[in-house]
Parts: structure tokens; sequence; C-alpha cells
């Protein structure tokens, strides 16, 4: 259970993130200072740089959050399970149960920063900054996996294309108003057609030997 202190912060981090939000829609992104995002939040100005290192920190920081799913979800497979099946399982068990990450909500806060997103050039650039710390971290893991870092390196980009094209597909499916259940599901099916095409042409690589605990050691996983 959290603590007081723990959910006070959480709620001046979001309350800080609405009320910028709200100030974007009104005059775009890069018309609003942080001095008045924090005078119309109630706060000083060195508090939101207390919670957040720039402005563009203040929108994207829910997206940096998951920059390791995919790379955990990779670490943590069970014994015999390969890459692809770790995280298409990972994906399609997260998306059923409506993560907005993977554009599974429509919560009105979490539409409102995918919107600005989409709009924002200068945020689009440190989405794809994001990104390709995403694609080096899997990598990473599938190097100690297998050894093969050029492998790896292929595969990490291969199939975080297929999971970012997946989450973009939900999310402008969100913003053009479509039901979240609908999203959900049409989501899911392409997510199920889509790692089939990546089991395909990846196979087997990065399966974790049987009886393997760790990705670490000296033992071959290709």
């Amino acid at each position: 259970m959290s603590s007081l202190r723990e959910r006070k912060k959480a709620e001046t981090r979001r309350k800080l993130r609405e009320v910028a939000l709200d100030l974007f829609a009104e005059r775009g992104f890069d018309a609003v200072s942080v001095a008045e995002i924090a005078e119309a939040a109630g706060f000083s100005k060195m508090t939101v740089f207390n919670y957040f290192g720039s402005k563009e920190d203040l929108v994207l920081q829910p997206l940096q959050e998951h920059v390791e799913d995919a790379a955990r979800a990779v670490r943590e497979r069970a014994p015999g399970e390969s890459a692809v099946a770790a995280l298409r399982r990972t994906y399609l068990s997260a998306l059923a149960a409506g993560d907005a990450s993977l554009g599974g909500s429509d919560l009105p806060l979490v539409l409102r920063l995918q919107g600005l997103i989409a709009s924002t050039p200068p945020l689009l650039a440190r989405v794809l900054v994001l990104r390709r710390r995403s694609e080096r971290a899997l990598a990473a893991e599938l190097t100690a996996a297998t050894g093969d870092d050029a492998g790896s390196s292929l595969a990490a980009a291969q199939i975080l294309a297929v999971w970012h094209t997946l989450v973009g597909r939900n999310f402008r499916g969100l913003l053009a108003g479509i039901e979240v259940s609908r999203v959900i599901a049409d989501g899911l099916a392409l997510a199920e057609r889509a790692f089939g095409q990546l089991e395909s042409g990846l196979g087997d690589f990065g399966r974790a030997a049987p009886g393997r605990t760790d990705a670490g050691g000296d033992v071959p996983l290709r």
C-alpha cells in the first residue's frame, strides 16, 4: 500500500499534468511556459521542476515509464519461451486488460495527451528518442540471451516496429472516436496476426533454455 506522501506526490504530478494539458490545448505547447503552468496549478516553478525535468517531460513521463516494458518481458520470460512469444503474451494480456500505454483506455487525460503528442513536432521527436531507448534495452536483453549482437539489434528493431505500429493504430482509433471496446478487440486480432508474422520470421530466436532462471551466464540460448 502506498504511503500518504507517495499519494500526495502522485496527486501533485497528476494535477500539474492536467493543468498543463489544458493550457497546451488552449494556446499550444510552445506558447506556454513552465512558470505559467506552475501559477495556474497553484505551485511554484521550482515545484514543477522537482517533479519534471522539462516541459517535455511533463507531457511524456507516462511514456518514459514504459521504456523498459519490452526488455522486461524478455528478461522475465519463462524457460523455453522465445522472445517473440513472451512479448506476444505480454502485449495481448496488457491490451486485453485496458492498458492505457497500449491504447486500451479512453480516459480523457489519456486521449488529450495522445492528441497533443500527435500534433506537436517537438514531442513527436522526443517520442522517437524514447522508442530508440526501448529498442536498445530490448537488444541488450536479446544479446545477453544469445550472444548475437547483430542479430539481436535486428530482432529488436523488427519487434518494436511491430509493437509501436500496433499501439499507434490503437490510439488513432481512439482519437477518431471509435469505442474503446472495439479498439481493443480489433487491436487484439491484429496483434495476433502481427506477432504470428514475427514468429514465422524470427522463429526461436531468443528462446530461453529449459531450467534457465536468468539471462546471464555462459549457456548458449540459440
